[in-house]
């Protein structure tokens, strides 16, 4: 990138910064005739000058044009092009009067078209700056992001760059469009006076050379500014990252210290740049003032004695009200350029490590690319760190693309740096890898991030779905960009013609950018049979389905599935029903109560959407109150609340938090019972009717959290059960309109959007204390889908299940096998496994590595695999064996003993 943002603006808008300052220089003619106009308006029709004839007439717009010398023999002086308008004084004042407003519409059109140009070109520029800085940030050597903090990247890329966008657009007009105004102000003063003007000149010299040397303390907190708050940004990510750590080391008030000492120092910054800041404005402001206050003074007795006339002195005055606010727009203007100069520095320099990837090897390639083939050698590679320390010394090995190698050795031995090598993490320092003769370092990425796979311990996941995550590694280049509707036809050129002029890339983020093909699929439905073929054998099917029982879908976008799984919810009832499992399970019906429910529930009877009848709501709530002294359950309930906090805190006070028993009481944690132990305490005193609706409020939410087969404390009678039967009804026929939306009612016919697959298809609860109650029911529903084909149905729900911020809400075994599995999806032609799977036991090891390998075997294909072991006694299952020891391959050989097959099962 260029060192000096001056040049990085010229180099990329020279074109359009040509053609602004041309309509800047054509703006100050009229800008000159604006400032005259008033002169002539004094002097003329205000002061009578030419009308002290009654009835005279001045000619107004006669233009001529003068004839040269040998010419005017014949010609005459002049040729009158336009004889001019004769007007009376009145008439005259209301032309020049409407004249100097046209200058001024024409002034402020002019202004409008370069500030709104300008502004484009600035922000387009900031586009392409910030899309040059992310374009680099993926060119960085992998060990450099080992060195630097996301948070500090992603903070110069949104925030330090921004000022640059405002500035980019002013850096060659602003100069000449504010250096014109206060020349063409202070020409014009000149030629009204030149004592005055000179005053001026005076006053504006003083300005240029004092407030810039004031100002370069500024430039020296400001950037100590800068590096701060990047700095603090660094600190709280790290914070962030490392959460678990604070909370198990008690060192959370270290951290508030550390940020208070951080903040502070930002506070003195600060506050030292205000100081001087407003002390700066107020001496600018001061000068500004002076200059009137002399032209008052001065202007007024030269006025006096003669020598200057009163149109001169009003337009001097008026000319002098536009010269203060460019000139302190153009010290803005040099205080803004060397400060974003700076800035411009540091991001540059922050952008420009050594070793960066070409960017012609990130260049996209339509079309299918050329499988690999032929033999893998390295010849006495070495490999070192960002420090230089060798990972690997002269090793040479060789092998098929295509064959099973084993890697073994401690760890940090050399065998997981010769992984990422091969997998262009690394680039040799000396030495050679090639493929087919081919060097690795000299490969496209559209060559090997097609065409080979990695998976390496961490495993980072899009904040998206499964599905996504899997597909990623199919997302090289558009494959279709072709829309039916002529609107987003054109929009989508006109955001293309855009981003070409920002220098961005012009491929289309809209367009279908997974590669089916590369899946061995034709399209989207096709290619999820492929990702269940290789969930499978990467062991993760059972967890996507139990995603899936846990999810949910919406019925307008699949309403034949929401069809089917009403059929489940029937097919299940049935067979339930008629079984030793009806036992097991309580269904939803409205004219009875649900044992196995809250009575929370059962007053709903449906699943609550957002905060409004959430069971932590509902005894605030102004509707559902209503409700309950309708049905006279309002003061049963309390009464309830009240036996139920009073029962808990008798028996569980004596506990420690983390006894075991606290797991069975829902409605209560081990840090509520001394706040319920007080309230108990008030209420037996005072009585239920004279509790603060506080303390009322508290007991009444105790009951809706209640189960009698779990908690079993003989508070729930039948006649209590019918009250909330007929309250279920009452709240669901007079329900506000305005809260339909806030609950989604139980319907034996109907799917229920805000409920789980697992919850629509038992319409019900299982039975508490029943032993593998809840084993029993997923089979059954289990059974249920497999006799229906429905179970893709439900796999495919748990394909959209977001896996969090980095895939954090699954645990690092999932995220390695969601890895592998988009490894395995795209069917390269090596996949290079690192240290990965560490934490599975032997014998999952080694089902999980023969599952794949019979993966890669199959439909005569011939797929490689290099694994970096984390148990050298797996190293059996492979064709090469390559063993290194402290940097060095101290062998490569063909192994001649397998684990015993009894030892092994398939993945499921």
């Amino acid at each position: 990138m260029e060192k000096s943002l001056f040049r990085y603006v010229w180099k990329h808008s020279r074109p359009e910064q040509v053609w602004v300052l041309v309509v800047v220089l054509l703006s100050f003619p009229f800008m000159f005739m604006a400032l005259d106009l008033p002169k002539t308006i004094v002097n003329g029709p205000i002061q009578g000058q030419g009308f002290e004839q009654p009835g005279a007439v001045v000619t107004w717009l006669a233009f001529y044009l003068p004839v040269p010398g040998p010419l005017q023999s014949t010609f005459g002086e002049e040729v009158t092009l336009f004889s001019g308008i004769e007007m009376e004084r009145l008439s005259y004042l209301w032309a020049l009067s409407l004249a100097f407003l046209a200058f001024v519409c024409v002034n402020g059109l002019f202004k409008f078209y370069i500030n709104s140009y300008k502004g484009r070109m600035g922000e387009r520029l900031l586009r392409r700056l910030r899309y040059e800085l992310v374009d680099r940030l993926l060119r960085f050597p992998i060990h450099h992001f080992r060195k630097v903090r996301s948070s500090e990247i992603a903070t110069m890329v949104k925030d330090e760059v921004e000022p640059l966008g405002g500035f980019i657009g002013d850096a060659f007009v602003s100069p000449v469009f504010l250096g014109g105004q206060a020349a063409v102000a202070l020409v014009f003063i000149l030629i009204q006076d030149y004592r005055l003007g000179g005053i001026a000149a005076l006053i504006i010299g003083i300005q240029s050379l004092l407030i810039p040397r004031l100002r370069r303390r500024l430039l020296i907190l400001g950037k100590e500014r800068q590096l701060t708050a990047r700095d603090l940004a660094g600190r709280v990510g790290e914070i962030v990252d490392g959460m678990l750590e604070v909370r198990v080391n008690d060192t959370s008030n270290y951290e508030r210290a550390d940020i208070t000492r951080r903040l502070g120092k930002i506070f003195w910054i600060r506050f030292e740049i205000f100081q001087r800041k407003f002390f700066i404005k107020f001496l600018n402001n001061f000068l500004a003032q002076v200059t009137p206050f002399v032209f008052y003074l001065l202007g007024g007795y030269l006025t006096i004695r003669g020598t200057l006339d009163i149109g001169q002195l009003v337009a001097v005055i008026a000319a002098y009200k536009d010269l203060p606010s460019p000139i302190k727009e153009l010290i803005d203007w040099d205080q803004r350029r060397l400060d974003v100069q700076i800035k411009y520095s540091q991001v540059v320099e922050q952008f420009a490590p050594e070793g960066m990837l070409p960017p012609e090897l990130q260049r996209p390639i339509d079309g299918p690319v050329a499988p690999l083939a032929g033999e893998v050698r390295a010849k006495r590679l070495s490999v070192v760190d960002d420090l230089g320390s060798k990972l690997v010394e002269n090793a040479s090995f060789s092998f098929d693309v295509s064959d099973f190698v084993g890697v073994t050795g401690p760890v940090n031995s050399g065998g997981e740096s010769v992984g990422e090598t091969l997998a262009r993490l690394h680039v040799p320092a000396s030495g050679q890898l090639t493929i087919d003769g081919k060097d690795i370092s000299e490969l496209p990425e559209a060559i090997t991030g097609r065409r080979m796979a990695y998976v390496g311990p961490e495993v980072y996941l899009q904040p998206h779905s499964v599905a996504q995550n899997l597909f990623y590694g199919l997302r090289h280049v558009p494959m279709d960009t072709a829309t039916r509707d002529p609107g987003e036809a054109a929009e989508r050129q006109k955001r293309v013609a855009e981003a070409a002029l920002a220098g961005n890339l012009t491929l289309d983020p809209d367009a279908e950018w997974t590669d089916f093909a590369s899946a061995g699929a034709a399209n989207e439905d096709e290619v999820y049979d492929r990702i269940i073929e290789v969930v499978n054998v990467v062991g993760l099917a059972e967890d996507i389905y139990a995603f899936g029982l846990r999810g949910t879908i919406e019925p307008t976008q699949k309403p034949e599935l929401a069809n089917e799984i009403v059929r489940v919810r029937q097919a299940l009832r049935s067979r339930i029903g008629s079984s030793q499992l009806s036992q097991l399970v309580a269904p939803f019906d409205a004219a009875t109560y649900n044992q196995q429910a809250t009575i929370g529930e059962n007053l709903l009877f449906g699943t609550p959407v957002g905060s409004t009848f959430a069971t932590e709501n509902l005894a605030t709530n102004t509707y559902f109150l209503e409700v309950l002294d309708q049905a006279s359950l309002h003061d049963p309930l309390l009464e309830m609340g009240q036996s139920i906090a009073g029962t808990v805190v008798e028996l569980f006070a004596d506990l420690p938090p983390d006894h075991p028993f606290f797991e069975q009481v829902s409605f209560m944690s081990a840090d509520d019972l001394p706040e319920y132990d007080a309230i108990v305490k008030r209420t037996s005193t005072a009585g239920l009717t004279n509790a603060s609706a506080q303390d009322r409020a508290k007991l009444l939410s105790l009951p809706f959290s209640y189960v009698e087969p779990r908690h079993r404390l003989g508070l729930l009678d039948e006649d209590l059960e019918k009250k909330i039967i007929e309250a279920r009804r009452r709240f669901r026929e007079k329900l506000p309109a305005a809260d339909t939306g806030a609950i989604e009612f139980y319907q034996a016919d109907r799917y229920n959007t805000a409920s789980s697959l697992k919850d629509n298809f038992l319409f019900g609860r299982v039975a508490y204390g029943t032993a593998e109650a809840e084993e029993r029911v997923s089979a059954a529903i289990q059974e249920v889908l497999e006799e229906l084909d429905l179970v893709s149905s439900v796999f495919e729900v748990g394909l959209q299940f977001n896996v969090g911020v980095g895939g954090k809400r699954l645990n690092q075994s999932q995220r390695q096998q969601i890895g592998l599995a988009r490894a395995l999806l795209k069917r390269p032609d090596l996949i290079v496994v690192n240290r990965a799977f560490a934490a599975l036991e032997d014998g999952s090891q080694i089902r999980l590595l023969r599952s794949i390998k019979t993966a890669l075997r199959s439909d005569g294909r011939r797929i490689g695999l290099f694994w970096v072991l984390s148990r050298d006694e797996l190293a059996g299952e492979f064709e090469h064996v390559l063993e290194f020891d402290q940097g060095r391959m101290v062998r490569q050989y063909k192994p001649q003993i397998t684990v015993a097959e009894d030892e092994t099962e398939p993945a499921q």
